[in-house]
C-alpha cells in the first residue's frame, strides 16, 4: 500500500492488489489508493507474494471492474499492466470464440486471457506462455503476472513502458520507477525492452527477446527518501516550486565553473563537432517540456545561430519529417519515459540524426535510447504539474546554447562571461521571486472564480506565457490561453472585457516598449491587467491593476525568474478552488501511452 501511494502520482483512477496465499485474492476499487485501503481492511491480506497497481484509465472508464489486477477466466492467473495493447479487439474476439469470458472493458484483461489460452493450447509453463503471448500483442506494456499454480513466482516484461527491479535482502520489488522501492533498497536493475523477468524461489533471472539469459546490471540509486516526502509543505507542487533555487543550482553543478571561466557538459563535449557543424536542431517534446524547448529555440538561434525547429513529439512521429545526418535532435522529457518522445527518437535515429536527450530520471528509457545527453538533476518531481523540472530543463538548455555558441564563435568571450555571472545569480533571484508568495495569494483570491484567463508575452517570455496558462489549466480547471502579445490583435482581443484577467509578462527587454503598447490595448478594452514586471519599473505600474515585481536579469535568462510568479498564481488559485493540486483530474505524471 505504501508503494502504491508513492506511485499514485502516475495514475489515480483506481487501485488494486493481487495477493497469493493458498488462494489468489484480487481486491480492487475505483478512486484513490485510500479507497482500496478502506476496502481491504477486513479482507485476508496474508501473503508472501503479491502485486498492486494504481491506474490511469485508457481502455474503459475508471470503475471497479476496469481496475487492475485482472483475473484470467479461470481466475488462476492475474495480471497488472501499464500501456496499451493496440490489437486487443481482434484478440478479444478470438478468445471469446475459445470460451473466455470478459468482465471489463480493458485491453489488459485480453492480455491475461491470451496468456491462459496459450498455456492451455501449448501445455507449457507460465513463463513460456507469457513469452509466446508477448509475440502476439502489438503495443506498449509493462506487465507483472502472478499464477495460483506457481506460488513462488512473479513474471514481468516490458516494451515501451518503464520497469525497474529493486534488489533487496531475500526479497525483490518490481515497479514503474524507483520511488516505491527506495525505502527498502537502493539497488536496482533497469529492465530493457523485450526482456522477460522471472523471480522464482528467491532468485532473479532476466532473459532477452532471443531467450538468452542476461546478467543483471545492478545500479545504486542516489535517490533519498526525504526527496519524495512533502517535507512540511501542504502539497508536493508547493514544495517543488520552493525547491527551485536548489534544483537550478544542482542542474548547473559541475557544469558552470565561474572561477575558472569554464562551461562543461560531458554529453556536448562528446559530440562537440556535431553541434558546431549542425545544419539544424530539431527539438521534440510534449507539454511543459515542449515549452522548455521553445525557450531553447530562442536561446540556440540567438546565442549559437543554428536554425531550430520545436516539434510536438506526437505530431513529429506521425508525419514524414525531413531529417538528415547533419541534424541534431534534442529530446526533452522530465520522466524520460514519454511514449511519443521515445517514438520520435526512434524515427530520428532511423534517419541518421544525432540524438541528444535531456531528462530528469537516471536510467530512464530516453536516457538509454539517445546518443548523448544531460540529466537535469532536479530531483524527484511528484506533483503532476511540472515546476522545478521546467526551470531545470531551461537551465540545462541555456548552458547548452552558451557552450555551442561559444564553440561556434557566435558568442564572444565577454558576452559568455557576462551570462555565466548572471546565470550563477539566478538561484538567488528565484529565491527573491518566491518571497512574492503572500502577495500572489492575495491576487489569487480575487480571481479564483473567473472562467477564463489570457497570458501574454513576447520574445523569451512568450513560452513563459504558454507555461503559465498550462499550469492554470492543469490544476485549477480554468480555461487559459497563452499568446504572443502582438498576436492578441489577431483574434483574442475579441475576448477582452471587464471580466477578463490578462497576465502580461512585461519585464525589461528588447520588446518592452511593444509590450507597453499591448497593455494599453488591453486597458482600453477594460481588461484586468496582472503585470509581471522588472523591479523598479515606473511605467507599467501606472497602467496595470496588479503588479508583480521580479528581480532584473539578462533577457535570455528571464524565463527562469518570470515563470515563478505564474507557478505560484496557478497553485494558489487551485487551492482556493478546492482542487487536488498534486493529482489533477484526468492527468498522469508520466504519459507512457499514446
Amino acid at each position: 500500500m505504501k508503494g502504491l501511494r508513492r506511485l499514485e502520482y502516475r495514475g489515480y483512477d483506481s487501485a488494486g492488489v493481487a495477493l497469493l496465499n493458498d488462494t489468489l485474492n484480487v481486491y480492487k476499487k475505483k478512486g484513490k489508493v485510500q479507497e482500496l485501503v478502506d476496502f481491504i481492511e477486513e479482507k485476508d491480506t496474508h501473503a508472501q507474494i503479491g502485486m498492486g497497481h494504481t491506474r490511469w484509465a485508457t481502455h474503459g472508464e475508471p470503475n471497479d471492474a476496469n481496475a487492475h489486477p485482472h483475473y484470467s477466466t479461470s481466475e488462476r492467473i492475474a495480471i497488472i499492466h501499464n500501456g496499451i495493447i493496440e490489437n486487443y479487439a481482434a484478440l478479444k474476439t478470438h478468445l471469446q470464440q475459445q470460451g473466455h469470458v470478459f468482465h471489463s472493458d480493458t485491453d489488459t484483461e485480453v492480455f491475461v486471457n491470451l496468456i491462459e489460452e496459450i498455456k492451455k493450447q501449448n501445455n507449457c509453463s507460465l513463463e513460456e506462455a507469457v513469452r509466446l503471448a508477448l509475440h502476439e500483442v502489438v503495443g506498449a506494456y509493462a506487465i507483472v503476472v502472478l499464477s495460483k499454480d506457481n506460488p513462488n513466482q512473479l513474471i514481468a516484461a516490458r516494451k515501451g513502458s518503464p520497469l525497474v527491479i529493486g534488489v533487496g535482502k531475500d526479497e525483490f520489488f518490481l515497479a514503474s520507477d524507483a520511488t516505491p522501492i527506495i525505502e527498502y533498497t537502493n539497488e536496482v536493475v533497469y529492465v530493457n525492452d523485450y526482456e522477460l523477468v522471472v523471480i522464482r524461489d528467491g532468485k532473479l533471472e532476466i532473459r532477452s527477446k532471443e531467450d538468452v539469459s542476461q546478467t543483471p546490471y545492478i545500479q545504486k540509486l542516489e535517490l533519498e527518501l526525504e526527496s519524495i516526502e512533502k517535507g512540511g509543505y501542504e502539497h508536493f507542487m508547493l514544495k517543488e516550486i520552493f525547491e527551485q533555487p536548489r534544483s537550478i543550482l544542482d542542474s548547473m553543478r559541475g557544469r558552470l565553473e565561474l572561477e575558472a571561466g569554464h562551461l562543461n557538459m560531458g554529453g556536448v563535449r562528446a559530440y562537440e563537432q556535431k553541434f558546431v557543424n549542425a545544419q539544424r536542431i530539431i527539438i521534440v517534446a510534449c507539454g511543459t517540456s515542449w515549452h522548455a524547448g521553445l525557450v531553447a529555440e530562442y536561446l540556440l538561434e540567438d546565442l549559437a545561430r543554428i536554425p531550430v525547429e520545436v516539434e510536438y513529439a506526437s505530431e513529429f512521429r506521425y508525419r514524414n519529417p525531413v531529417i538528415s545526418e547533419r541534424d541534431i535532435v534534442i529530446a526533452i522529457s522530465q520522466s524520460g519515459e514519454t511514449a511519443d518522445t521515445l517514438a520520435a527518437i526512434e524515427l530520428a535515429k532511423s534517419k541518421g540524426a544525432t540524438i541528444f536527450g535531456i531528462c530528469n530520471v537516471v536510467g530512464s528509457s530516453i536516457a538509454r535510447a539517445t546518443d548523448a545527453g544531460a540529466y537535469t538533476h532536479a530531483g524527484p518531481e511528484i506533483g503532476v504539474a511540472s515546476t522545478k523540472a521546467f526551470t531545470a530543463q531551461v537551465t540545462v538548455l541555456t548552458l547548452l546554447a552558451m557552450i555551442v555558441g561559444h564553440k561556434r564563435g557566435t558568442l564572444s568571450d565577454v558576452k559568455l562571461r557576462e551570462l555565466m555571472v548572471e546565470l550563477s545569480n539566478i538561484p538567488s533571484k528565484v529565491e527573491q521571486a518566491l518571497l512574492l508568495d503572500t502577495e500572489i495569494k492575495q491576487i489569487a483570491e480575487i480571481f479564483k472564480d473567473v472562467p477564463n484567463f489570457l497570458y501574454l508575452g513576447r520574445g523569451y517570455n512568450f513560452p513563459v506565457a504558454l507555461e503559465g496558462a498550462l499550469k492554470l489549466k492543469e490544476i485549477s480547471y480554468i480555461h487559459a490561453e497563452g499568446y504572443p502579445a502582438a498576436e492578441m490583435k489577431h483574434g483574442p482581443i475579441a475576448l477582452i472585457d471587464e471580466n477578463m484577467p490578462v497576465v502580461v509578462i512585461a519585464t525589461k527587454d528588447s520588446s518592452y516598449e511593444k509590450v507597453v503598447s499591448n497593455i494599453q490595448e488591453v486597458k482600453a478594452r477594460k481588461g484586468r491587467i496582472i503585470a509581471v514586471v522588472t523591479e523598479g519599473d515606473q511605467v507599467i505600474p501606472a497602467m496595470a491593476e496588479f503588479v508583480i515585481e521580479v528581480p532584473a536579469t539578462s533577457e535570455v535568462l528571464m524565463p527562469l525568474v518570470s515563470v515563478v510568479p505564474l507557478q505560484l498564481l496557478s497553485y494558489h488559485i487551485a487551492v482556493l478552488r478546492g482542487c487536488n493540486v498534486d493529482q489533477p483530474r484526468n492527468l498522469a505524471k508520466s504519459v507512457t501511452v499514446e
